[in-house]
């Protein structure tokens, strides 16, 4: 494991039943990279992946996040310490805005507490004025301006991708957990995630965690790609590294390598 390993997962195990979905595996996501994890279906990635985000806990092994042991710990306990989530399927406020979806997301505000908004209501007001400046610098970063006064239910898939992006903004998060980013979302908007992506990460300092299917946007985003086959992990490289390896494209794709190019 990296001395540099935002994520470090130890010989962790899953077993429902009689199955074991996840076997003895370990892997890292070094601070700042874009790291992805690929593999066929049953392969465990999914199950290895919510085990991270906290929605599963291992049957064995542990998963050690900037330097504290989390193994177990529930989503929200995870969202506090600064790891977060976005969905296959887009999780918004459908009848609020998407300026107010972004404007949730900050917890423990003080408009929160009656006895803020009745004794110190300026309080209150100075912190929703800075929440709601705060959405608008992500509004503006993600280039949804058009858009941000537009009921969230009525975005496109690919806009509520971008909104969820966004919402990991709001909290300034250390690790962002990517999951199936590219679904139901049309080629140019994937194009403009894709993008963010890349800003987040170059320009803010974001890392990220990347479960995806479509190997297009795995190979633009993520280095390294770790690869899982039969819940274990079987190999880590670079894309390129990879599609020329005849060991992984057999166990991944189960045909020759002219399959993943």
């Amino acid at each position: 494991m990296s001395s540099d390993a935002v994520i470090s997962v130890h010989d962790v195990s899953k077993r429902f039943g009689g199955l074991m979905a996840v076997k003895n595996c370990s892997l890292s996501v070094e601070r700042g990279s874009i790291t992805g994890l690929i593999g066929p279906n049953g392969a465990g990635k999914s199950t290895l992946f919510n085990m991270v985000a906290g929605n599963f806990a291992p049957t064995s092994g542990k998963i050690i996040f900037d330097g504290q042991d989390i193994t177990g710990l529930k989503p929200h306990q995870l969202f506090k310490l600064g790891m977060l989530r976005t969905f296959q399927i887009a999780h918004e406020f459908s009848n609020m805005t998407a300026l107010e979806n972004l404007m949730m997301v900050p917890g423990d505000q003080p408009g929160e507490s009656l006895g803020t908004l009745w004794f110190r209501p300026s309080i209150a007001r100075a912190r929703e004025i800075e929440v709601k400046q705060k959405a608008l610098d992500v509004i503006d970063f993600l280039k949804l301006g058009h858009v941000k006064d537009e009921l969230a239910g009525n975005l496109s898939g690919g806009q509520k991708k971008l909104l969820e992006l966004g919402r990991t903004m709001m909290v300034d998060a250390k690790v962002v957990l990517l999951d199936e980013v590219a679904a139901g979302v049309n080629k140019t908007l994937l194009n403009d995630l894709a993008a963010n992506i890349e800003r987040m990460n170059s320009e803010l300092g974001y890392t990220f965690f990347v479960i995806e299917h479509d190997m297009d946007l795995i190979a633009r985003l993520c280095d390294p790609v770790i690869v899982m086959a039969q819940g274990e992990v079987i190999a880590k490289g670079t894309m390129e590294e990879l599609r020329a390896n005849p060991m992984i494209v057999e166990a991944y794709f189960g045909g020759p390598v002219e399959a993943v190019q």
